[in-house]
């Protein structure tokens, strides 16, 4: 039996809206929230701080925020318009700061704050951007022993997470994915503290990758 938060007639709503605007990708709504509570299964277990990279349509930091009620989500976007949106979408379920905060700035700049380097339990991230540039945006906001979960395509080998690129971060990846409801998710854990010059300048990461 799905919980009260999934059949939840307004977190449908917002999705629509976040398709209306553009902010969801092809597919019916509830495809994409299948593939969002994937990351709960990944997770395994309720974190205290979670920073969901690149929210935008507010999936799957709604979804968490939703299902995990101790925890404190941050939903992150660069867009105006897309931080706008979240914070409405936010209000309108109830997710009210400070367990639930949206932070409309670019991720390399989120992780060069003190506010927020090395104290994340959890970072997840849903087409985000490509390995390289997930793993330097999400390695400084985590703790030592923090997770970085990862949405995957069925075909994604561990030739994505190459090991020679991640231990420049700290950084070391599961030997392969997870099949949870809704698809594949890689979890990568935050072995060794992250170096201070990382992360690099604002596009830089995804200009000149570290693998």
């Amino acid at each position: 039996m799905q919980p009260e938060w999934l059949r939840s007639g307004l977190l449908l709503e917002a999705l629509r809206e976040a398709r209306r605007l553009g902010f969801l990708g092809p597919g019916p709504v509830e495809d994409h929230v299948r593939h969002s509570v994937g990351f709960l299964g990944a997770a395994g277990g309720e974190p205290q701080l979670v920073v969901d990279l690149g929210s935008g349509g507010g999936l799957p930091g709604l979804i968490l925020a939703l299902a995990w009620p101790t925890s404190r989500v941050v939903l992150l976007d660069a867009s105006e318009r897309k931080a706008v949106f979240l914070r409405h979408a936010a209000r309108q379920l109830g997710l009210i700061a400070p367990r639930v905060e949206v932070a409309r700035e670019r991720a390399e700049d989120l992780g060069r704050q003190d506010r927020w380097r090395g104290v994340a339990d959890l970072v997840v991230a849903r087409a985000f951007g490509p390995p390289a540039v997930v793993a330097e945006c999400a390695a400084p906001l985590l703790r030592m022993g923090g997770r970085l979960i990862v949405s995957e395509p069925p075909e994604g080998g561990h030739r994505r997470w190459p090991d020679a690129g991640l231990v420049l971060l700290g950084l070391v990846a599961a030997p392969c994915s997870e099949r949870h409801e809704g698809g594949w998710y890689r979890v990568l854990t935050q072995q060794e503290r992250c170096p201070d010059r990382f992360p690099r300048r604002t596009g830089v990461p995804a200009k000149r990758p570290l693998f």
